[in-house]
């Protein structure tokens, strides 16, 4: 990806937008496009923990643990992370959602670039798109890339869990 890099790219339930993780001017257009707040926070994606530990506070075996566990829906889960993350990503949280994807596409996305991140495909208000057509549909040429490739199977976006179990979506 290009610096200030934006693409869209299929995940699990829903296309999802994403740049570099590291990249605040990318994360700044995904913002732009999606007309959403900057203080929401966006999630990060990565195919394991380790992609993404030195950014977080310590976690508890129990935790990493819990983290693993395969679910049923794909889950992003609200981890403690260091103040060294930029607010760009955890908006007004001292918190960060994390994904551990096994959508290939994401896995391959995050095997060249490391973590990305990824809101879901959409300006505020609108349905996710759920397929390649409606990304040109809300979002014309204002992408630098569409990568190929097919949804996961599920119907929704991820559910997103907090470590003492809570569901927050």
């Amino acid at each position: 990806m290009l610096t200030g890099g934006v693409i869209a790219y299929p995940t699990e339930g829903v296309w999802g937008l994403g740049c570099c993780w590291d990249d605040d001017k990318a994360i700044d257009r995904i913002l732009e496009l999606k007309l959403r707040p900057q203080k929401k926070g966006v999630i990060v994606l990565c195919s394991a923990l380790e992609d993404i530990q030195d950014h977080l506070q310590p976690l508890s075996a129990e935790q990493k643990k819990m983290i693993a566990e395969k679910r049923e829906r794909p889950t992003t889960w609200i981890l403690p992370c260091k103040n060294s993350v930029s607010k760009m990503i955890r908006g007004k949280h001292h918190s960060i959602a994390v994904r551990f994807s096994d959508h290939p596409v994401v896995r391959e996305l995050c095997a060249a670039t490391g973590p990305i991140i990824s809101t879901s495909a959409n300006p505020a208000g609108r349905p996710p798109a759920m397929h390649s057509l409606k990304i040109h549909q809300y979002f014309d040429d204002r992408l630098d890339y569409i990568m190929p490739g097919k949804l996961g199977g599920h119907k929704q976006p991820s559910q997103i869990r907090t470590l003492d179990g809570q569901i927050v979506r």
